[in-house]
């Protein structure tokens, strides 16, 4: 029986006095992969800041690897987010920001030249990631994430910025992952992606497909 990776127990949240989420249920187990499924508002990125350990919880229980989630060192060395457009470091390239990934992870799932290649980055590889399209710099978050080992990927609306050939990669990419065995809980509007595991429905706490 696979392992039990994420287990959500009528969970519950509330911003600024309004519901957000309300008794949302979900168990995920190692090598699924599941799309939270929902309009604008429904409290997607919500339940992945709640897995993340990021989102303060109203009601109910979450459980990561069998423990609540938290935002320290030993819990990101097993979860790599991609979310919000992170801070990019001023002064490095993208090779420089995956070199950096490289050697705080160790053991990568590939090189950084492999990655810059699977991205289409390679051409861009030696300018700052804010010189970037939107589109590059969306490629180049994934890349990170996908060069270091982990074994649980929470992504949001990881489609953002790309075009429709390069979702047909990625797609093919998340397959790759949960065939090694790691689980990805991924927010998107993107029917293809979507497609690709079960789907969720955080506004209903169902699970609709």
């Amino acid at each position: 029986m696979s392992e039990k990776i994420i287990a959500v127990d009528g969970l519950s949240v509330e911003l600024g006095g309004n519901p957000v989420l309300r008794q949302v249920s979900l168990t995920v187990a190692q090598g699924e992969l599941v799309a939270v499924v929902g309009p604008n508002g429904s409290g997607k990125s919500t339940l992945l800041r709640c897995l993340a350990g990021l989102q303060p919880r109203t009601g109910g229980r979450v459980r990561v690897f069998g423990v609540p989630p938290a935002d320290d060192s030993a819990f990101w060395r097993e979860v790599a987010l991609v979310a919000d457009e992170p801070a990019w470091y001023p002064g490095l390239t993208g090779r420089e920001h995956l070199e950096l990934v490289h050697a705080v992870y160790g053991d990568p799932r590939m090189t950084v030249d492999v990655a810059l290649d699977l991205f289409e980055l390679g051409e861009r590889a030696d300018a700052p990631p804010l010189n970037l399209s939107t589109g590059q710099r969306q490629r180049l978050s994934l890349a990170a994430a996908l060069l270091r080992p982990s074994r649980l990927l929470l992504l949001d609306e990881p489609e953002r910025g790309l075009d429709a050939a390069f979702r047909v990669r990625l797609a093919r990419l998340l397959e790759e992952y949960t065939a090694e065995a790691g689980t990805v809980i991924m927010a998107t509007h993107d029917a293809g992606l979507a497609a690709l595991g079960r789907r969720v429905s955080p506004s209903s706490g169902q699970v609709t497909a």
